[in-house]
This record gives structure tokens, sequence and C-alpha cells, in this order.
């Protein structure tokens, strides 16, 4: 479970996101729909214990983040935009060392098990240097999933990945989503449709609608999420 309670962040007195309340239920996946500099990172990087509220509350699975980061980031496996890997580390000793930072303690059995959940078997001997954008993709999922978190957060888990490699990723997606509370941040109507039971759009750092795309349809007047979105953060500009 996930929830945001009146959560605000500033960055040097400037505002990223404001006022926002959320509630991500475990079993469930939620998606933060907006545009580049909505707030999306803010809000998932907040999740992760990375950095913390200017005001209000995050709380993962009844814990405190600002009271117990520590805590916080055991049970969250965190799958970022860009995943910056060592250069020099073979995909067997990035997922080992992540193992053993988080305390696995059959770390074999573990590393056997997300290679086959994950599909990289046939790469674990590879640098990760030597890795396509889709292995790397892969292998975010596998360092986020090998300490077995209860929490999953993704930052924009399509970007860059070709047709094929989208639609195997929404397939692991939709595989873990019973038994974690998953939340994933997108600019791309099309995956919120495929993968997400519910919807959080962000405007300007603002929750300006919230529930499943037929509630936000219903809620906007519109025929279709993509009319509603665009009802919904561009209506000022028209």
């Amino acid at each position: 479970m996930i929830e945001l309670v009146h959560f605000s962040k500033s960055y040097h007195s400037s505002p990223a996101v404001q006022d926002v309340s959320l509630h991500c239920a475990s079993g469930r996946i939620t998606g933060l729909l907006g545009e580049n500099g909505a707030g999306k990172t803010t809000i998932l990087r907040a999740v992760c214990a990375q950095h913390f509220a200017t005001s209000g509350q995050v709380v993962v699975n009844g814990i405190d983040v600002a009271e117990n980061p520590a805590a916080v980031r055991s049970l969250v496996g965190f799958v970022p935009e860009q995943a910056n890997f060592p250069a020099e580390y073979t995909v067997r000793e990035l997922l080992s060392m992540t193992a053993h930072l988080h305390g696995v303690q059959n770390v074999q059995k573990e590393l056997s098990r997300i290679a086959e959940l994950c599909a990289i078997g046939d790469v674990l001997a590879k640098k990760v240097r030597m890795l396509s954008k889709g292995y790397r993709e892969r292998v975010a999922f596998a360092r986020a999933l090998i300490f077995n978190p209860p929490v999953l957060v993704l930052d924009e888990p399509a970007s860059g990945l070709d047709p094929a490699q989208i639609v195997r990723m929404r397939a692991l997606v939709t595989s873990l989503a019973p038994s974690h509370t998953i939340l994933l941040s997108t600019h791309l109507m099309q995956e919120v449709d495929a993968l997400c039971d519910e919807i959080c759009i962000l405007h300007k750092g603002r929750s300006v609608a919230q529930g499943t795309s037929e509630e936000i349809v219903r809620q906007t007047g519109t025929a279709t999420l993509e009319e509603a979105f665009f009802k919904l953060t561009q209506g000022e500009n028209k």
C-alpha cells in the first residue's frame, strides 16, 4: 500500500508537487499520467525515500517515509527511466551485489528465480555495458525484484522500448500485479489503458483527476481518456 497525504515538494522554494493525496492499493496498478514536468518523478522518488516531502506525508505499507526511510527502501523496488549500471559488472555480479546489499539469504536461488522471471538467463555472464536497451530494461526490473519487495515503482517503463519489448514489459508488470503494489509514471495514454487499474492525472504539480479510466471519462463528460486528459490539462490554453 502507498498513501500520499497532502503531499507537497518544493525545490529552492519552487513547487514541483502541490497538495497531492493518493491511495495505491495492494494488488492494483496505479498510474501517474501527465506531461513532462507534471510532477510524476518527484512523487515516485518520494515513495522510494530518495527525498522527502516539504509538507504532507508519504506512507508505504504503514511506514512513514520521513520517519524510517531505510525501512521503506527495503520494501520498494525501483525501476528508473534510465538505469545507471556499473559498466564493468556482469549482470550476474550486479544482481548478486544488489541481493547481498538487501540481505537476501539464498542469493543463487533468488538469482535463478529472477533470471527466469525477467528472461535474462542468456545474458547473466555479459557485462551490462554490452546489453541492448531491451535487455537493460529487463535487468533493471531484475535488480528491483531480486530482494522480493512488496512494492514496485516504475518510472516511464516503456521509454525507448520497441513494440515487442513493450509487450514483454507489460506482460511482466501484469504478472507481478496480484502480489505487489505497483505505482508507475507515464505520459503515454496507451500505457495507462494497457496496464493501470487506477489513474491519477497530474498537471503542473497538482492532481486534476483520479479514478479508473471510465470514472475519469464520466467525470469530465468526454468520450475517451485521451479527450479527458486534454480537457483537464490543455483547457486553459485554448
